[in-house]
Formats: C-alpha cells, sequence, structure tokens
C-alpha cells in the first residue's frame, strides 16, 4: 500500500512569474484623487484592466475602515488591488488584500503630448564613439493578444507584430519590425536613453522610463506610419520614421 502511494505522489512544481505592477499612491482628499483615476479611466476604458495594482498608503493615514472603502472604490471602476503596501499590517484585517514588501520602486508620470521635434542621439561610448552592448531578446514570431513579454536586462527585438492588449516590457529599447498595436514600455529600470520604434504605430500605450501616452494622445498624423519614441527630459516624443 505504503509502495503505491508513494508511486503516485507527484512532486510539487513552483514556478516563478514576474508582473510589472502598477502602484497607486492616493494622497487626500480622496475624494479628488479618485476624480484623476476617473478621468484617465475617461480617456482609456479598461487601461488598468487585468492588470496588477499595489496600493501604496504611505502618504497617507487611514483608518481600516476607510482603506476597506478606498479598496472597494477601485474596485467598483475595475480596478483589482493586488496587495498594499506602507501601512501597519494591523489595519489589513477582514477581506483586504495582503501586504506586500520588497518593490522595487518605478515612478510613472504622464507627459502631455508635444508637437513632436526630429532629434538624432546614439547611445555611444564619449570618448571611443563605439556604441555600448547590452543583452537581448529576439522574438521571431509574432505577440499575440494577451501574451506579456517582460525582459529587464535589455532591448527587445519583435520581428513580427504584436496585437492589441499585448505588452512587450523591456529594460532597454523595443524595436517591432511589424506593427504595434498593444502595450511597449522601455527603459522600465531607469534607462531615459531608451527608445521604441515600430514599422506601424497603432500602440495602445508607449512608455520609456515610466513616461507614458496613451493611445487617445498619440497624435492621428502617426497613425499607420513607420514611428519612433524617446525621451526628451521629462517629456515623451513621438515622430515618424519617413
Amino acid at each position: 500500500m505504503d509502495a503505491t502511494q508513494n508511486a503516485a505522489r507527484q512532486p510539487v512544481r513552483m514556478r516563478g512569474r514576474s508582473y510589472v505592477a502598477f502602484v497607486f499612491s492616493p494622497v487626500v482628499p480622496i475624494v479628488s484623487w479618485l476624480e484623476e483615476i476617473d478621468a484617465t479611466l475617461a480617456r482609456s476604458p479598461g487601461f488598468f484592466t487585468g492588470k496588477p495594482v499595489v496600493l501604496d498608503l504611505s502618504a497617507v493615514d487611514l483608518s481600516q475602515a476607510a482603506i476597506t472603502h478606498l479598496v472597494g472604490s477601485l474596485d467598483q471602476r475595475n480596478i483589482r488591488i493586488l496587495g498594499i503596501e506602507g501601512v501597519d499590517e494591523a489595519k489589513l484585517g477582514g477581506n483586504l488584500p495582503p501586504l506586500l514588501t520588497g518593490g522595487r520602486a518605478c515612478i510613472v508620470a504622464q507627459t502631455e503630448p508635444q508637437a513632436a521635434q526630429a532629434k538624432a542621439t546614439a547611445n555611444t561610448n564619449t570618448t571611443t564613439g563605439i556604441k555600448a552592448k547590452s543583452p537581448s531578446l529576439l522574438l521571431d514570431s509574432p505577440v499575440r493578444s494577451g501574451q506579456s513579454i517582460v525582459f529587464a536586462e535589455g532591448d527587445v527585438t519583435v520581428l513580427g507584430s504584436v496585437g492589441s492588449g499585448a505588452e512587450i516590457v523591456a529594460g532597454g529599447s523595443i524595436h517591432v519590425y511589424g506593427t504595434l498595436r498593444g502595450r511597449a514600455m522601455a527603459g522600465i529600470n531607469g534607462n531615459s536613453s531608451a527608445r521604441i520604434f515600430c514599422q506601424k504605430i497603432e500602440a495602445e500605450l508607449l512608455a520609456i522610463d515610466g513616461y507614458y501616452q496613451t493611445a487617445e494622445q498619440i497624435d492621428e498624423g502617426l497613425r499607420n506610419r513607420p514611428a519612433q519614441a524617446w525621451l526628451e527630459g521629462e517629456s515623451l516624443r513621438i515622430t515618424a520614421l519617413n
């Protein structure tokens, strides 16, 4: 009997998986902060749907009842909170999300659309003029809707297209040799010199080093054309390639 049970046992397999989470840091008055969330959702309905969201409460002092009400208010907006940080664990009783620790900070700021200006720059060594080498990931097939590709070590190159609802996250630059319909987030580890290139821009979101523009903010004149995006100071610039 024992031998049969041992033979039937299957080893427990544990796999790691990385997600890029949005971090909400509410400020008082909470009502006004929620109005800003509503304004974002009005411009991009479903922007946070299906995305992991962490609630950072380190800047506010809320009671357990207030935290519960805030989480419920976000839930009504189809924003699901994965976890909460910056608060005493004693305040997270009941059905509230768990306390999270150990997250790496990453500032996400929105940039206002501005007239694109051509600006040729190169990621070169100022002494030798030789481009610095970095790890890269090459995808020789399309990234389909719902897929999420995360490569924090360097550049990501997609030889096909990126479908609507798909996501590319890179520590370096992103190159798409087809149509970019999903989300592209480059320079996630603070690399402000990263760029995004695509042969046909229909993106839902473009972001570099945390600064982003959504589909509604991208100039209509760039649609269905080869384009590139880069940071100029704290402004995300997007211009046609030809």
